[in-house]
């Protein structure tokens, strides 16, 4: 553990920092399930699933994770703190102690690169035309920031400002808005979530459902790969499922990057403006904005010039560090070389430095030690079975909070590639308010793993269900997104709210006091009186969902039509 390098006066800005940037301040709690979206009484062709060994999950085994990841004496297990180094000294000898083998090599650790960016320059945008000139400023209309690594300036001059409408490239769909335009050099105007959105309409992309599409993060990225020089995304509540108050706050602090990005492009500038503010741009070029947006609901749509250039620039302080990703493997029996993943993010918010004692704590005891337990749990019914034919690994990735970047590290330097990755299940905020009826599937009917977790749940007598706001894009808010987007079908499923003794409305009840009292905040704290029936019955599923497909030789697909379909059918020919 002596090779981590502290970074200990970064975790006050971490807890400063939030978690992903823009996202919904009730990420995990947000995507718990609605009533009114159950998929109905799932049935399920009657086929054997494997047993789940000896007495199955472990309630007080699973609390002893739990409560130990979540104490006080692991700090709010930072990246870079103590608490890191106390998280990674736990897993890495519980895993031993299980007779798991290191997954990273002859390790259990995987390093992970990181710096921290932040703002010390930040100019207002010039906007300028024929006709007059115009200053955007922060934090009133606009915020712009730069991933580029180094402390030199950056941004753009005299970039001529072009709306792209969705500012998506999507086969699948037959659309293309930046067909025919060539955006070097350029700035692009870019609408938030995707034209399904919009409408509602079921045959446009997936209806109010967000797609990949829809997420920011894939908007910068593809205007990145169109060659543009800067892009800006207009900030509108409904469709961001978020208001601007969250982006300023999420873009102002400190921003993270791995130290090893890969090789994807990118920008110089990526920023967010109001829809006044972009209002106010359309009606300079003499264009009106309600008309473009309507416009841009049609695979027909051409981008359009705005008759203006922009100038602006940022400038970074950068910190280097690194963190760790812990790996640990069960060699299958038969085809070693094919794997199936579980994962859990095992970081939190660290501490608030300036409050002293416990009370400064974020110990992210549902965020996520419940998740980190469950790998050790899952760990535990493999090792007590026979070994499965396929390899399984256990990863609990770093850095999530902070843009899920220790599994898009992972996933860009796999151990196992990806095309010989059957399949990823996350675990992130398990529920803890004991058995229910229902189990919440984020991003419902991507994958044909629903079909495997269909089978599990009628041994349990429960049903799946979706999450009651898919068109806020939870899917693509934790690990297994970066997994997906790799193009490996990924499940993300727990317990629902529908208690089977205290009813529906006593789960709800539940879920709002988390929501409102502890999300990412010191109140999140193990509780001894929490009814653990329910996690176990969870990771029950789990684990034969997971088992299923590691002594089995299926290769699980996306759904047609999925936007990962493509990549995986490309992996795997």
């Amino acid at each position: 553990m002596n090779r981590l390098i502290p970074m200990i006066s970064l975790v006050a800005v971490f807890v400063l920092s939030g978690c992903q940037q823009t996202d919904s301040p009730a990420d995990e709690t947000d995507a718990m399930v609605d009533r009114e979206s159950a998929v109905g009484e799932t049935t399920a062709p009657e086929q054997t699933l494997p047993d789940v060994p000896g007495d199955g999950i472990d309630p007080e085994r699973y609390a002893e994770h739990l409560s130990t990841l979540a104490s006080d004496e692991f700090e709010g297990r930072a990246p870079g703190s103590r608490g890191e180094r106390l998280t990674l000294d736990y897993l890495v000898g519980q895993f031993s102690e299980l007779g798991l083998s290191p997954g990273y090599g002859d390790s259990y650790l995987q390093p992970v690169p990181m710096v921290e960016l932040t703002n010390v320059e930040r100019s207002s945008i010039q906007v300028s035309s024929d006709e007059q000139r115009t200053e955007l400023t922060y934090p009133e209309q606009m915020i712009i920031g730069s991933r580029r690594l180094g402390t030199d300036a950056h941004g753009v001059e005299d970039s001529e400002l072009v709306f792209v409408g969705y500012g998506v490239v999507a086969p699948e769909y037959d659309w293309n808005d930046y067909e025919g335009l060539d955006v070097t050099g350029k700035t692009v105007v870019i609408l938030v979530n995707d034209p399904g959105f919009e409408t509602g309409n079921e045959e446009l992309f997936n209806g109010r459902a967000m797609t990949y599409y829809g997420r920011w993060t894939y908007k910068y990225e593809e205007a990145a790969r169109q060659g543009a020089a800067a892009a800006l995304i207009v900030h509108e509540t409904e469709p961001a499922s978020y208001g601007w108050d969250v982006v300023v706050n999420s873009w102002s602090g400190a921003q993270f990057e791995l130290g090893d990005a890969g090789n994807a492009p990118i920008m110089a500038l990526e920023g967010w403006i109001t829809v006044d503010t972009a209002q106010g741009l359309f009606a300079q070029a003499g264009l009106d904005f309600a008309a473009e947006k309507t416009r841009a609901l049609s695979a027909d749509f051409t981008p359009v010039s705005l008759e203006a250039r922009v100038s602006a620039q940022v400038r970074n302080s950068v910190r280097e560090g690194q963190s760790y990703n812990v790996l640990a493997s069960i060699p299958g029996t038969e085809r070693p070389d094919e794997v199936v993943v579980y994962m859990g993010h095992w970081d939190h918010l660290g501490r608030n430095l300036a409050i002293s004692g416990s009370a400064g704590i974020y110990n992210g005891a549902v965020d996520n030690a419940s998740g980190t337990a469950a790998l050790l749990e899952i760990a535990r019914l493999y090792q007590e079975s026979d070994p499965p034919e396929r390899t399984v690994l256990f990863l609990a990735v770093t850095l999530e909070e902070y843009g899920l970047l220790g599994s898009r590290y992972y996933v860009n330097n796999p151990v196992f590639p990806t095309s010989q990755t059957v399949a990823a299940i996350n675990m992130d905020a398990m529920s803890l308010i004991g058995p229910t009826r229902d189990v919440v599937v984020v991003g419902y009917g991507a994958s044909e793993l629903d079909d495997i977790l269909a089978r599990a749940v009628v041994v349990q007598d429960r049903e799946m269900v979706r999450e009651p706001t898919p068109e806020a894009g939870f899917y693509y808010r934790s690990d297994h997104f970066n997994f997906a987007r790799a193009g490996i079908p990924a499940l993300y499923a727990k317990g629902g709210v529908d208690h089977r003794e205290q009813g529906r409305e006593y789960g709800l009840a539940q879920q709002r006091e988390y929501r409102d009292v502890a999300y990412h905040k010191p109140a999140d704290q193990f509780d001894p009186s929490w009814d653990l029936r329910g996690v176990a019955e969870d990771l029950e599923l789990l684990y034969m969902v997971g088992r299923e497909l590691a002594d089995g030789d299926s290769w699980p697909n996306w759904s047609e039509g999925n936007e990962f379909r493509a990549i995986r059918d490309a992996d795997r020919p």
